[in-house]
């Protein structure tokens, strides 16, 4: 028969327990028992004041963000509601039923407060946890890069020297140019007739003399201010967005998005342990981060790889003498110019060490006539009546003053790394590279939010990285740890095989 109605009983209090309302084989058990961060407060205690009022936690602000990581939550303000509602979530902060959790506005304080040196050490404390159950074979290292888009838009763009002008007003005058923008307008002197467009007040992301801009990429010997190769002249050069005045202009999925490059070193181990993680602006090259990124990794892991792979892009010179120096084979692709063009390549001259010369296919002579140290590369060249007069000049050039070649310094370092293009060793660890790096930008594009930096400057933008990479690390732990393969927050905690390279091909 058809029962009574359900009475709401909903405001009557009752005598429960948290404890009991967790399951003991819930996953945030398991992530508390194998993960105490009770080490935090003794990194951030010299942050803060002797008196004062009391502090949030930042033990409990380090497991709100794990539980943003899990959950795949992209707002702070959706992580408190989400984790006011949940049992679990209560249960792993350490909050009662009926205590309030901090307000999602803390959050951002205390991310600015600890800065992004402890968020790296926190992601080096999650790797020492993943070297230590011996997570982290070392013998092979992998490097990679990927493009984020930045939390502004194209449309944001304004020219440089009027956001330069607006920092440097703004640190000289900070109260009167505040006032000058409430009260006065630009271009009075507009011919009448001619309607203004509302334009907002640039105020966002300018610097103070009290906050100083962090020197991410000077102490990584990448130069922000570098000047231009060959002529080239970056976007960033002459225009800038207010909105994230760190994000650079890129190329991406067909359109020019405003963006980053997040740089990843994994361990050619099974359990693909991200050994470091690095943000820069996109206008940075993905080659220009891999030797400060390897270094740093051999010396605080201690180790000494057989090989490093990358793709084409770090196959320059620096990083191939860098590496073969260091008694690293560097297993990178070269660039094949000889065959694009339809002229004869280096590869069909011929280098005569004794006289210092190269010989063309007619077995006319190239000399010597310039040394290019800049550039690393001595330059070769015919002599003009011969090559003018020869019968495949169609062949080899259309210039009048002969045919020139480049023999650069270093070309008995790239013969080995050509060399090593032959062995079976090379072609299976570049084959290992497009499922072993790859994967785990797709992984952390789909399901953890680094498709699109929800954080807007360049030291939030490795905060909120760092993190994605602890958390990546962390999945890994935990499975080793005795999880498994079981259901977990945003997934399981290890993606099969076929759907990470299903996810790389799609998303990488």
């Amino acid at each position: 028969m058809l029962g009574p109605a359900k009475p709401r009983r909903l405001d009557q209090p009752i005598a429960v327990s948290l404890e009991q309302l967790v399951p003991p084989n819930h996953f945030y058990r398991h992530l508390e028992n194998q993960l105490a961060l009770e080490f935090v407060r003794e990194w951030v205690q010299e942050l803060y004041a002797e008196r004062g009022r009391p502090s949030i936690d930042p033990v409990v602000f380090f497991k709100l963000q794990l539980v943003m990581f899990f959950e795949g939550i992209r707002s702070e303000r959706q992580l408190i509601e989400t984790a006011s509602m949940n049992l679990a979530h209560r249960w792993y902060l350490g909050y009662a039923l009926d205590e309030p959790l901090p307000d999602h506005s803390s959050l951002t304080r205390i991310r600015q407060r600890l800065g992004v040196d402890v968020f790296q050490r926190f992601f080096e404390k999650v790797v020492d946890l993943c070297q230590a159950v011996g997570l982290v074979w070392g013998r092979e290292l992998y490097v990679d890069a990927t493009k984020v888009e930045a939390n502004a838009g194209i449309p944001s763009l304004v020219p440089r020297f009027y956001y330069d002008a607006k920092i440097h007003l703004a640190e000289l005058f900070p109260d009167d140019l505040a006032a000058k923008d409430a009260n006065t307008t630009l271009g009075d002197e507009l011919t009448s007739g001619i309607v203004r467009l509302p334009v907002e007040p640039c105020t966002e992301g300018l610097l103070t003399a009290a906050d100083p801009p962090w020197r991410l990429l000077e102490e990584r010997r990448l130069n922000p201010k570098r000047p231009s190769h060959g002529g080239y002249r970056r976007t960033s050069d002459f225009r800038v967005s207010p909105t994230d005045p760190d994000a650079s202009p890129m190329w991406d999925w067909g359109s020019i998005r405003l963006g980053y490059h997040d740089h990843y070193v994994v361990d050619g181990g099974k359990a693909r342990i991200i050994l470091a993680a690095l943000v820069t602006p996109a206008d940075v090259m993905e080659n220009q981060a891999m030797l400060d990124l390897l270094w740093r990794v051999c010396f605080r892991r201690k180790l000494r790889p057989h090989h490093v792979t990358g793709d084409a892009k770090y196959g320059t010179t620096e990083n191939i003498v860098a590496i073969e120096d260091a008694g690293i084979r560097a297993y990178v692709p070269l660039t094949d110019f000889d065959h694009r063009t339809a002229f004869y390549g280096q590869g069909d001259f011929v280098f005569d060490p004794e006289r210092d010369e190269y010989r063309c296919p007619q077995d006319h002579p190239l000399r010597r006539y310039a040394v290019k140290r800049t550039e690393g590369v001595v330059a070769y060249r015919g002599e003009a009546t011969v090559c003018n007069a020869c019968p495949v000049k169609t062949k080899c050039t259309t210039s009048d003053h002969g045919r020139k070649v480049q023999r650069s310094f270093f070309i008995d370092y790239l013969d080995t790394v050509r060399g090593y293009h032959e062995t079976e060793t090379y072609k299976k660890a570049i084959r290992k590279r497009q499922v072993w790096v790859e994967p785990l930008f797709a992984e952390a594009k789909e399901w953890h939010g680094l498709r699109r930096i929800r954080l807007r400057g360049l030291m939030n933008a490795n905060i909120e990285g760092l993190l994605i990479a602890t958390g990546q690390n962390l999945k890994r732990f935990l499975a080793a740890s005795g999880w498994g393969r079981r259901h977990a927050p945003c997934g399981s905690l290890v993606a099969l095989p076929r759907e990470s390279w299903r996810l790389s091909v799609v998303y990488g």
